[in-house]
């Protein structure tokens, strides 16, 4: 028995000291068994639903009047001699209206960048369709409370703080939409 202990011993010493065991259990990654698949840490992603909607409406009216008027006599034993008047008047009448809205509807798949000292979520990824062979690119960047996040998986983009929502589309359309160089060199001039 005594020699199968040194055997055991210089074999343990030959193949490099002590023997080392790791556990299973990691406990930066442990989930339950009964817990939600809610994003919790780095690397996990989570589903936004985009429900964005505005509009603003803005208008100005101004309207002006001006006028003056000079006059002036001159006479000489009780006679006028010389008589002449000047009149000055202007009017503006001015008026403008911007109205627009816009509405964005979208889902996407972020992922979880880092989870903040607070507990919050800062969660950022993109999507891109071809439509009509033009690229649209959505973009969502924010920061979300993890009891915002349903059982699903899901939050919505009302639920983001700090967020960055962007929707791009490149192409034909989207040029034809954009005012050519030239007018927007006379816009700056005051044409």
């Amino acid at each position: 028995m005594r020699r199968i202990a040194r055997l055991f011993a210089a074999l343990v010493v030959v193949l490099g000291g002590a023997a080392a065991a790791e556990s299973l259990y990691r406990e930066n990654s442990f989930r339950p068994l009964t817990a939600d698949s809610k994003a919790f840490r780095p690397g996990d992603v989570l589903t936004v639903q985009v429900f964005e909607s505005a509009t603003a409406s803005t208008s100005a009216d101004t309207d002006t009047r001006r006028r003056h008027g000079l006059s002036a006599d001159l006479s000489h034993a009780g006679r006028t001699a010389a008589q002449t008047s000047l009149g000055v008047g202007g009017e503006f009448a001015g008026g403008g209206r911007t109205q627009r809205a816009s509405r964005l509807l979208a889902t996407l798949t972020v992922t979880v960048r880092e989870v903040l000292p607070n507990g919050d979520l800062q969660v950022s990824g993109e999507q891109t369709l071809l439509v009509n062979q033009e690229p649209q690119k959505v973009t969502v960047d924010g920061r979300v409370r993890p009891h915002d996040i349903s059982d699903a998986n899901v939050v919505l983009s009302t639920r983001l703080a700090d967020a960055r929502i962007s929707y791009v589309g490149e192409g034909d359309i989207s040029q034809r939409q954009r005012s050519p160089w030239w007018r927007s060199l006379l816009d700056l001039v005051g044409f």
